[in-house]
């Protein structure tokens, strides 16, 4: 019987291959094809059309990497085709095993309407459903020459240094691209549709993937593959379109079998996940979103049922803009319910590094993007390929008013598998919210069988549901949902042996499955981070990127503070406008395949760019606002955009006072130095290596015995596969302490340290100000490794049972140990501005200006003490996806923050992040608002986006306890509002009470509050 079995499988996939597929498009006639080729970036539709064409045919190769090639495609439907359906096969040249990683193309009428996008699995074009014989067919198709990724098997994609035609620079740099076609034109056609043919390869298709998945013992098993002997015995392979409707008789009968009663329920979620940059730049995903537009609104002519989410506003965006009419498509069936804004974010961000208020604007901008366009009020956070969730995400969901969470990337963990697949996920501050990962494994399903029945055996919840979920559909620009596709969801909508499956959208399937765990007693609960076991490198890669980022969240902050201080106190206009494109500029970037450092070098270049205009235009803001705030010169006005006082100078205001305490000159002391301010005493050793870190209050050495801090090590870093992504367990085998100086020199500022090793050149300022408890290290890096990863290692003499990292909106712990493999496998974490180690009653912070990426480790000594040693992850030399990753010139900084709990570390963090600013004036510049808790922080202060006047301010609880705190305005105050995310009123009495001196605050452990303060009249 196994034979049986094996020997029809295998007849089936060629006869399939060979004979009934081809057969679907037999009848044809060759089309006449002319060509124009555009060098450099692509060209309006309206120049396409009026191009200079010259003839072309097929067997013509086209397309240097990136360029366009324009086809215009006419012929004459034979006469006697005369009642049938009649379409345009056009294959391009596409690579058939990588949708999404190919060339692609958009078809136009000759007015320039967009009709649908040919995908390597989606090659047709309607002409006549019903033909008359004799019609004119003329179609002009725009062809996008992108490069394909190395393939080693058909659907596996492996990320190397090659892509077909040439070396990984053709991936990022246009310039260096020899110009050879990469394409050939493979086959223009008028072809009849032979419908009989076409379900007969449905039928065979659905059945014959079903049926291995079966097990051997199951009867239903048998009663396939005997119904697939009979129809395959059926077909004439002379002429299968003669034989196709008895086959399909013969099959009819177990496909008309109904499903179990107890069959689990797949809700299929139309989907086509489209990374808003990636192996491809930016002007290429707006391209590649019409294209898949133009796709599925097509398919929704003909298929009523089919349901389709989008889940990137900024995609939608730039569809409006760029393509106003494929946008008023996806309106159009917004209407009828088929196109789902989804997602409820700007794009799909990136979690880990993303900083607090910056996902607050991915949901600010995102919501109301789908409100004012498509009256759509969105209740799921779709993020199904990011790379780790940070613990705050649940309690902004809410406060966004967002209900479900979907994700998949969590099954890519290495080490522990997931142990829910629907889930309450419950974050720092106890809000929860109900999850789903779709047990497929996959965000670009295609309803095949395997993917059926892998769902079903891997739903780990089955106690408390029998539903779950799979987003279906080619993605990247492979076209998202097809008409095979949607023949599967039909056939198996009820059918034994399978799951049901009901094409329909993410609410159905979560009102579902939250009902069913409601009648089973609940769903289970996860809380905390969801921490990818995988991609670690991606808190590191591409160190401009990630320092753009961050400047610009800060000078975002700035330029909201200061504008609004400034139209508040003087009537300066405040820059709606502006902040608005520039947010959603900063918003774009922190796409999960940008900020993480993942993309071709075309992207990052072009990021780097963007970020240098950014900066540029709110420093300019901030300087109109701050010299509107200054007053008359004839001092110095310090500004203070820090959520603590500083120097004299209030959090959030501006006073006279000389610019920043002063450093403490270093002191010779034997072949090195030591910088000493009567907190601190710091030991910089002839080597340029920290020897002593000692706290003068607590009597308390910060380094472990015989330890050096600030060492710098260089590992080995060439992961598995993943260049870019990963850092492997294994990178720490080998290690060089960088502890040979060329130099070791006393400055003006503090000691200078410069190292030279490989083809790299560090540079080192160790400086101690006044007052401070940090030692700040400032560092040049002439970075030319390959290959390579460069940490900074700070040993410290403290048992530290865990680290407390800083997360958007609060912090987390880990456990420094690792007696569990959930624990081990956090060998490399997120922490943002801090990272804290201590004991109950003294610690240490590290704080940064740039860095993400850190390690933590604990080692027993043989004196019986405990050295933890934080290290930063500095910077990388991956050589895939783009071969010159942080090649060049980096300047970041750091500081270890001596005698820290969490408190100072937290402020520190945001002082080194938040430097003061100094400007002629005698103004002193009150706060518009200030807290009297220093645990509760300030997170923004801006004007409202409805522009009425009022000021919206955002806080959190820092600390993770209960906050009984005031707010105190710089103006009369006549109400305080508590909004969501979108400043919208929300009922919220527990969290503060308006009184004639302020608003009083009742705030539960990292507890977010956003309140909307309108000033009294005449104020």
């Amino acid at each position: 019987m196994h034979n049986d079995r094996d020997v029809t499988e295998q007849r089936l996939a060629r006869v399939l291959n060979e004979r009934i597929r081809p057969a679907a498009h037999a009848r044809s006639v060759p089309l006449d094809v002319q060509v124009w080729h555009v060098s450099g970036e692509p060209v309006p539709v309206s120049e396409g059309l009026a191009a200079p064409y010259r003839p072309a045919r097929v067997g013509d190769r086209w397309g240097p990497a990136w360029s366009t090639s324009w086809f215009k495609v006419t012929g004459t439907v034979p006469a006697d085709w005369a009642g049938e359906t009649v379409e345009a096969v056009l294959d391009l040249g596409f690579a058939t095993h990588s949708a999404g990683f190919s060339a692609e193309g958009l078809v136009y009428r000759p007015d320039g309407t967009a009709v649908k996008a040919l995908n390597p699995r989606n090659i047709w074009v309607p002409v006549a459903e019903q033909a008359v014989g004799g019609e004119e067919f003329t179609v002009f198709v725009e062809a996008a020459a992108n490069p394909v990724v190395m393939h080693t098997a058909p659907d596996e994609l492996t990320f190397g240094p090659t892509a077909v035609g040439g070396p990984a620079p053709w991936l990022g740099d246009p310039a260096a691209d020899p110009g050879e076609p990469l394409y050939r034109l493979r086959r223009l056609d008028l072809a009849v549709l032979d419908r009989d043919v076409h379900e007969l390869v449905q039928d065979l298709e659905v059945l014959g993937q079903l049926m291995p998945e079966l097990a051997a013992e199951d009867p239903r098993r048998w009663q396939i593959l005997r119904a697939v002997e009979r129809a395959l015995d059926t077909v004439d392979l002379q002429d299968v379109g003669g034989s196709a409707a008895a086959a399909r008789a013969a099959l009819a009968p177990v496909l008309a079998a109904p499903a179990q009663a107890s069959a689990h329920r797949i809700s299929a979620v139309g989907h086509a996940h489209i990374d808003t940059a990636w192996l491809w730049p930016l002007r290429e995903t707006v391209r590649k979103v019409a294209r898949t537009v133009s796709n599925v609104t097509h398919l929704m002519d003909d298929h009523p049922e089919f349901k389709f989410v989008m889940s990137q506003a900024q995609q939608l965006a730039w569809l409006k803009e760029h393509r106003p009419e494929v946008y008023a498509r996806a309106q159009e069936k917004a209407k009828t319910g088929q196109f789902l804004p989804s997602g409820s974010l700007w794009v799909e961000p990136d979690t880990n590094i993303s900083g607090g208020e910056a996902l607050v604007r991915q949901f600010v901008h995102g919501k109301r993007f789908y409100l004012e366009e498509f009256g759509v009020e969105t209740e799921e956070m779709w993020l199904p390929d990011t790379f780790g969730y940070n613990a705050a995400l649940p309690q902004l969901m809410k406060l966004a008013g967002v209900r479900w969470f979907l994700t998949q990337k969590i099954s890519w963990n290495t080490t522990n598998k997931f142990p829910h697949h629907t889930f309450w996920w419950e974050g720092i501050d106890g809000t929860r919210i109900f999850s789903h990962f779709p047990p497929v494994d996959s965000y670009n399903g295609d309803l095949s069988g395997d993917q059926v029945a892998h769902s079903v055996r891997n739903f780990q919840d089955k106690s408390g549901s029998n539903s779950s979920l799979i987003p279906f559909g080619y993605g990247d620009g492979g076209g998202g949902p097809t008409r095979e596709m949607l023949a599967r969801a039909a056939r198996l909508k009820d059918l034994e042996g399978s799951p049901r499956i009901e094409i329909e959208g993410p609410a159905d399937f979560f009102r579902r499955a939250h009902d069913e765990y409601e009648a089973n007693g609940g769903a289970p609960v996860w809380s905390g981070e969801l921490y990818l076991e995988f991609h670690r490198g991606t808190l590191t890669s591409q160190l401009a990127t990630k320092q753009g980022n961050r400047r610009s969240e800060h000078l975002l902050r700035e330029a909201e503070l200061w504008a609004a201080t400034a139209a508040v106190r003087h009537g300066h206009a405040y820059p709606y406008v502006a902040l608005d494109r520039l947010w959603k500029t900063v918003l774009l970037h922190q796409f999960h395949d940008i900020l993480p450092g993942t993309s071709i070098a075309w992207v990052h270049r072009e990021a780097e760019e963007t970020y240098a205009a950014v900066a540029r235009e709110l420093e300019e803001l901030i300087g109109e606002a701050q010299r509107t705030l200054a007053g008359d010169p004839g001092g110095t006005v310090v500004f203070n955009a820090a959520p603590h006082p500083r120097g004299g100078v209030a959090a959030l205001g501006a006073g006279p006072r000389a610019v920043e305490a002063a450093v403490v000159p270093p002191v010779p002391d034997g072949d090195g130095f030591v910088l000493d301010n009567g907190l601190v005493r710091v030991v910089v050793d002839g080597r340029g290596l920290i020897t002593s870190a000692y706290d003068h209050s607590a009597g308390r050495e910060a380094l472990a015995p015989g330890a050096v801090g600030n060492l710098l090590q260089l590992h080995q870093d060439f992961p598995n596969q993943w260049d870019a992504w990963d850092v492997d367990a294994f990178y720490r085998n080998t290690v060089r302490d960088l502890t040979e100086a060329e130099s070791v020199t006393a400055t003006g500022t503090g000691v200078r340290v410069v190292r030279v090793f490989g083809a790299s050149r560090i540079e080192q300022t160790l400086t101690l100000p006044s007052g401070s408890r940090g030692l700040v290290i400032d560092t040049v890096v002439d970075w030319h490794e390959r290959e390579k990863l460069l940490k900074a290692a700070f040993p410290l003499d403290v048992r530290a049972s865990h680290s407390t990292a800083e997360i958007p909106f609060g912090h987390v712990e880990r456990p420094t140990h690792t007696n569990t493999s959930w624990d081990a496998a956090k060998f490399e974490v997120c922490a943002h501005r801090f990272l804290h180690v201590g004991e109950p009653d003294w610690g240490a912070a590290v704080v940064n200006d740039s860095s993400y990426g850190h390690d933590i480790t604990r080692d027993v000594r043989s004196d019986g003490g405990t050295t933890t040693t934080v290290r930063l992850s500095l910077l990388r030399a991956a050589r895939f996806p783009d071969p010159d990753q942080d090649q060049g010139t980096h300047r970041l900084g750091y500081a270890l923050v001596i005698g820290a709990d969490v408190a100072d570390a937290t402020r520190e963090g945001y002082r080194f992040n938040l430097p003061e600013r100094a400007l002629p004036g005698s103004a002193t510049v009150a706060p518009l608002v200030s807290v009297d808790l220093e645990g509760v922080i300030v997170e923004a202060v801006k004007l409202a986006d409805d522009r009425g006047g009022d000021i919206v301010v955002r806080l959190y609880e820092s600390r993770g306890t209960r906050a009984r705190a005031t707010l105190t305005t710089g103006f009369p105050l006549a109400s305080a509002t508590a909004t969501d995310l979108l400043e919208r009123p929300v009922d919220d009495p527990a969290s503060h009470r308006h009184t004639d001196t302020g608003v009083e605050l009742a705030l539960r452990p990292f507890q977010i509050l956003t309140l909307r303060l309108r000033p009294a009249a005449g104020s």
